[in-house]
């Protein structure tokens, strides 16, 4: 019989204790995996704010605790104006309010002149007029949850707009949000003069990254968004969803190796008598050991295919909420699923160590005399 089936063949003969584990397995497996799909779907709809349209990138306050939180005057937009390498600054201030069923309805405020260097693509209708502070373009997703379109009467803040454009941009926030004249929403805010994130376009042929370094090293108090692995400059939420997805990791690796090791200890003593036969008919101690482990890590395999299916079947399901639907658009890269893939070998080795040690510490006449 081939090794493998027969590892197979060994974890099946207790059905019921081998499935209980992989499912317990599976639960922590699908922990992690969830909320690395959820955290790098966060930083993906984040870092999609960062560059808008032809935009090189964004800059924001350093160390604020959201980027949400984020806080520039004209003062800034004039320092960043300042270098030669840059052609505009476009300066924005976001909120959120309810809006129909979505509790966190984002608004971008913007000048109706910078529209042009946002390259926004319409959908239908136009982009907002200079001087008009009661019109606002609306992106296809909130547009589709309002059931609104061009010309229609849309309320933000006790405060009527008439729809003038419906826009795509590829972007989450976004898309299911929408854009209005900053004038209206400074008056709306009571933030008069300031700003979320200005965003930069430079000189074509500049340098956008040593241009990025040069605003950062001139004025310490900003920080210029170039890539996703600048977020956390201006969002320290993100870090503690990072943390605490290390912290689930490392949970979930402890917890499994104490239930895969429970598993494997009685395997191992309820063969007994069989590894005493086995070493005494020629099998060397590293097949034992090669045995025990097989099968510890058989399982941890199976949970951790297990436990990344229903991860992406529970960020499938829970997206469908409109209040995170504003938020994330899951996003599946390969890291996600390879910290599962390493959680379950990482608990396998964890979990077969000692019983695997123990089987092929057993002599042939002691194991075969064990009653």
């Amino acid at each position: 019989m081939p090794f493998v089936l027969l590892i197979l063949r060994n974890l099946l003969r207790q059905k019921i204790r081998t499935s209980l584990t992989v499912l317990g397995m599976s639960i922590g497996i699908t922990a992690v995996v969830a909320l690395g799909i959820i955290t790098h779907s966060v930083e993906v709809s984040a870092s999609e704010l960062l560059t808008v349209g032809s935009s090189d990138f964004s800059v924001g306050r350093k160390g604020s605790a959201d980027l949400t939180f984020s806080t520039l005057t004209r003062e800034d937009l004039r320092k960043v104006e300042a270098f030669p390498e840059v052609e505009h600054v476009s300066g924005v201030l976001l909120a959120f309010s309810r809006v129909g069923s979505n509790p966190y309805f984002q608004q971008v405020g913007i000048d109706p002149a910078d529209l042009a260097y946002f390259e926004t693509p319409l959908l239908e209708g136009e982009l907002l007029s200079a001087g008009s502070l009661d019109d606002i373009m609306l992106g296809a997703d909130a547009a589709d949850q309002l059931g609104a379109g061009v010309g229609d009467a849309v309320d933000v803040r006790e405060h009527s707009f008439r729809v003038v454009g419906i826009y795509r941009m590829g972007a989450t926030y976004l898309d299911g949000g929408a854009i209005l004249p900053i004038a209206r929403l400074w008056q709306i805010e009571r933030k008069e003069g300031l700003y979320t994130l200005l965003y930069v376009r430079a000189h074509e042929g500049a340098d956008v990254e040593a241009l990025a370094a040069r605003i950062e090293a001139k004025h310490g108090d900003l920080a210029t968004l170039v890539g996703l692995e600048d977020i956390s400059e201006v969002d320290q939420g993100l870090q503690i969803l990072d943390a605490a997805n290390l912290g689930i990791t490392i949970l979930a690796i402890f917890i499994g190796g104490i239930a895969v090791m429970n598993t494997m200890v009685m395997a191992v003593f309820e063969r007994t008598r069989e590894f005493g036969i086995l070493r005494a008919v020629g099998w060397r101690t590293r097949r034992i050991l090669q045995m025990v482990l097989g099968e510890s890590l058989l399982l941890c395999l199976i949970a951790a295919a297990f436990g990344s299916l229903l991860a992406v079947l529970l960020t499938r399901l829970i997206v469908l909420v409109p209040t995170i639907e504003a938020f994330i658009s899951p996003d599946y890269t390969a890291d996600v699923f390879l910290r599962g893939l390493v959680v379950g070998v990482s608990v396998a080795l964890l979990g077969a160590l000692y019983p695997a040690y123990r089987a092929a510490s057993f002599s042939p006449a002691q194991a075969i005399r064990y009653e």
